[in-house]
C-alpha cells in the first residue's frame, strides 16, 4: 500500500515531464517543427478538425513548412487558420502548396522565449513537488492510522525526496536543452 502512493507520485511527475515537453515543443525556434501547428485548427466540411487531419505538413528545410491539403479547396481555410493560430507565422500559398517561412528569431524575441521557458519549467518543477508534498501527505496520514511505522515513514519520505530531485533535474535539463536551441542563431 506504501509503496502505491510512490508508485503514484512518479506517475505524477512522470506525466508532468511529459507535458513539460509538448508545452516547450510548441514554443518557437529558429528551426521549422511540425509541432508548432499542433494547435492549428481548420474548418473543414463544417467542422474544425486539427491541421494534420486536413493536410500533410513536412518540413523541407530547417526553415521552411510545406503544407499540401488534401483537398486543394482547403487552402484558403488552411491560411486562416495559420493566420489566426497566432503562431506569428505568414502563409504564402500558390494554390497547391502552403509554405511557412520561419524568420530568424531578433536578440529580443530569444530572450522573450527564453524568459517564457523558464516560466514553464518552473510551473513543471512546481508541479513535480507538489505530487511529492501530496504522496508525504498521504503516508503521514497512513502512519497516523497505524498502518506506517516511523521507519517506514522515513524511508518512504527519502524516497520521494530522492525520486522529487531526480524529477527537477530532468525538467531543468529539458528547458535549459530548449533555452539553448533559442538562443542559438
Amino acid at each position: 500500500m506504501q509503496h502505491a502512493v510512490i508508485e503514484q507520485m512518479n506517475g505524477k511527475m512522470l506525466a508532468s515531464v511529459e507535458a513539460l515537453k509538448r508545452e516547450l515543443s510548441k514554443i518557437r525556434t529558429g528551426r521549422a517543427s511540425v509541432a508548432l501547428l499542433d494547435g492549428v485548427r481548420v474548418e473543414a466540411y463544417g467542422s474544425v478538425v486539427p491541421l494534420q487531419q486536413a493536410a500533410s505538413v513536412t518540413i523541407p528545410e530547417s526553415r521552411m513548412i510545406v503544407i499540401q491539403p488534401w483537398d486543394p479547396q482547403m487552402s484558403s481555410a488552411i491560411e486562416r487558420a495559420i493566420l489566426k493560430s497566432d503562431i506569428g507565422l505568414t502563409p504564402s500559398s500558390d494554390g497547391k502548396l502552403i509554405r511557412l517561412a520561419i524568420p530568424a528569431l531578433t536578440e529580443e524575441r530569444r530572450r522573450d522565449l527564453s524568459k517564457q521557458v523558464k516560466k514553464v519549467a518552473e510551473e513543471y518543477r512546481v508541479t513535480v513537488r507538489n505530487a511529492r508534498r501530496d504522496a508525504i501527505e498521504t503516508l503521514k496520514k497512513q502512519k497516523k492510522d497505524k498502518s506506517l511505522s516511523e521507519d517506514e515513514l522515513f524511508r518512504l519520505q527519502e524516497s520521494a525526496q530522492k525520486q522529487t530531485d531526480e524529477f527537477v533535474r530532468k525538467v531543468d535539463e529539458i528547458s535549459a536543452n530548449k533555452e539553448k536551441e533559442i538562443m542559438e542563431i
